[in-house]
């Protein structure tokens, strides 16, 4: 059950498939990691603020976390290892990102967190294909 929570997806994708997948992975997770997360590493005191203000219990904590999840969870959907988790806390993230951060804010500022958000539900639902760490471990 935990190997296929963590290294689970669909194998035996065509070819076309699964370079496409790759592809879409790959581009998604380095653009987390940085366009998003380098920024946030360490935490800064703006991003801890901002866990504070949104009421979370610990924003220290909350805002590593944060920064974890969008840096190493796109390294890791980058490369395809623990695909479904570093999706999930991805996920988790731009939905904060939505609900906390931008939801006042006109579409255009909430693209962006929208786009992660749904890619990052794919990923946790398809999987990382065949040509990843996972698929290896998969075999």
């Amino acid at each position: 059950m935990l190997k296929k929570v963590l290294f689970g997806g669909e194998s035996g994708l065509s070819p076309t498939a699964n370079l496409g997948l790759t592809v879409l992975r790959i581009a998604t997770g380095l653009a987390m990691a940085f366009g998003h997360g380098l920024g946030k590493m360490p935490p800064g005191p703006g991003l801890i603020e901002r866990s504070a203000q949104m009421g979370f219990p610990a924003p220290s904590l909350f805002a590593w976390a944060a920064a974890f999840s969008e840096f190493f969870g796109g390294l890791f959907l980058a490369i395809g290892l623990f695909t479904r988790l570093s999706s999930f806390l991805i996920g988790c993230t731009m939905l904060t990102a939505l609900v906390g951060v931008h939801a006042a804010d006109p579409f255009a500022a909430q693209e962006k967190a929208f786009l992660y958000l749904f890619l990052a539900v794919a990923f946790m639902l398809k999987g990382s294909g065949d040509w990843s760490i996972d698929g290896l471990i998969r075999k």
